[in-house]
């Protein structure tokens, strides 16, 4: 009875996790998907803990409880104390967590009955361990360059394509030498492997492709978990990770779609900009300033208004400011709308968070394919922390690392008012000739007080 009611919670925890997937595709459903995933996921662990009671003595019980009030202690301070700009290097770092977990089982799995394991689960424990590995490394490598410990440049080793594929090659002997012997010396040769693949796969990444990389370690810590999951016997483990693989390997596809970026190419590692400014020696004229009181007058003068947000926007902490600024305007008549790049930021939706989070109306934010016509209609543009989004080299350059991206094509505006603090390129390490068209002008300063400023001056 016990078994058949903790399957029933295992189902609905299941379809709890689907509906929470369901709700988090639309802005004005993503709190309630937020609040049935985390019902779902307190409907498992309970039934977990409850199938656990039914086996485990109390000193284990002990184990267990020790493991989650540490854990649940981390997660709610790192929670608290995280800032939205630190948000994608978090998530990065709990990925590595779930790569990590993912090895930890494998070798329990494994070490629990060397001899009496049969084909089927050394399979499950190998690929379990290789896959954990990659993802635990990789996720330490995307959390350095998110948060700028290391260089977002690529490492571009000589013949860096071809060490992957004796990596994987390698690992498929390995585990045919694991499966045949029930040793443990193959599957301790694969985890060194896999741990320098995982390592080489992320860091001969450039910066630019970073969001699609956070992107594709959420897949591969999902197809992680799952394979725990398979290790361990627990149904509702496969499924979860089944769905966040499943789901995250289609986000990084949409992504690279949105950055006319190959799929296969940035997953094997080794494709974007080098991080140097690689069009740094075209002259293309001189930039011109402008100040807050100017932007002022033009905002009260326009009967259209388009601001895109960048990841300069999060560190400035202007999404406050952003949203007072759109309310006054449109107090006074004037049309605000948003657009947002699918990559702005570091993190797939950062900019739908960001707005959301200071209150901008669901119904004005709209996505790159649902705006860029109407730019040639709009009388101002507010480019706030955007670069690599608003580029038009990637329209416009072949020879530009970022050409054919599809980019917000602010430049057709009747005027375009960049925020920056600098002239610097970036992320991707690529001159933006949108801050030296006629059309444009640059307020440079913290975004924050540049548009308290306007706000002041309105």
């Amino acid at each position: 009875m016990d078994l058949a009611l903790i399957q029933a919670a295992y189902i609905i925890a299941a379809i709890l996790f689907i509906l929470s997937l369901a709700g988090l595709s639309r802005h004005e459903t993503a709190k309630d998907g937020n609040v049935l995933g985390m019902v779902g996921m307190a409907v498992a662990l309970a039934a977990t803990l409850w199938l656990a009671g039914r086996t485990a003595e109390w000193s284990n019980w002990v184990l267990i409880a020790v493991a989650m009030a540490i854990g649940a202690s981390i997660g709610i301070w790192r929670a608290r104390r995280v800032e939205m700009t630190g948000m994608p290097e978090l998530i990065a770092m709990l990925h590595s967590f779930v790569g990590l977990a993912a090895v930890l089982v494998g070798y329990n799995s494994y070490l629990a009955d060397p001899a009496g394991a049969d084909g089927v689960h050394l399979v499950e424990v190998f690929l379990g361990v290789f896959i954990g590995a990659v993802t635990f490394t990789g996720s330490i490598v995307a959390f350095l360059k998110l948060s700028a410990r290391i260089s977002s440049r690529p490492l571009m080793l000589p013949r860096r394509h071809w060490l992957n594929l004796a990596a994987v090659v390698t690992s498929s002997g390995l585990l045919v030498w694991f499966v045949a012997s029930h040793t443990l010396a193959p599957l301790v040769l694969m985890t060194a492997i896999a741990l320098a693949f995982g390592w080489h796969l992320v860091a001969s990444i450039g910066g630019g492709d970073m969001p699609v990389v956070v992107s594709m370690l959420n897949s591969y810590s999902g197809w992680a978990a799952a394979a725990a999951g398979f290790m361990l016997g627990n149904d509702l483990l496969i499924v979860t990770g089944a769905l966040v693989g499943s789901s995250g390997a289609y986000l990084s596809y949409i992504m690279c779609k949105a950055m006319n970026r190959s799929f296969v190419s940035v997953i094997a590692g080794g494709f974007g900009s080098d991080g140097a400014v690689s069009n740094a020696d075209v002259d293309y004229g001189e930039h011109r300033e402008t100040n807050a009181e100017d932007v002022a007058d033009l905002l009260t003068h326009a009967s259209s208004v388009v601001i895109t947000p960048g990841y300069g926007m999060a560190v400035a902490q202007a999404q406050y400011p952003v949203a007072e600024l759109t309310a006054k305007l449109r107090e006074r008549g004037v049309a605000v709308r948003f657009g947002i790049h699918p990559v702005a930021g570091r993190l797939p939706g950062h900019m739908n968070v960001l707005l959301a989070e200071a209150r901008v109306p669901y119904d004005i934010v709209l996505e790159m394919d649902e705006i860029n016509a109407d730019f040639p209609d709009t009388d101002v543009v507010l480019v706030i922390g955007a670069n690599d989004t608003v580029n038009p080299a990637a329209a416009e350059d072949p020879t530009s690392p970022i050409a054919g991206m599809p980019v917000l094509e602010v430049w057709k505006a009747k005027q375009v008012i960049v925020f920056k603090r600098s002239m610097a390129a970036g992320y991707a390490g690529v001159q933006n000739p949108l801050f030296f068209r006629d059309n444009s002008a640059m307020l440079f300063g913290d975004a924050k007080e540049r548009v308290e400023d306007i706000i002041k001056a309105l």
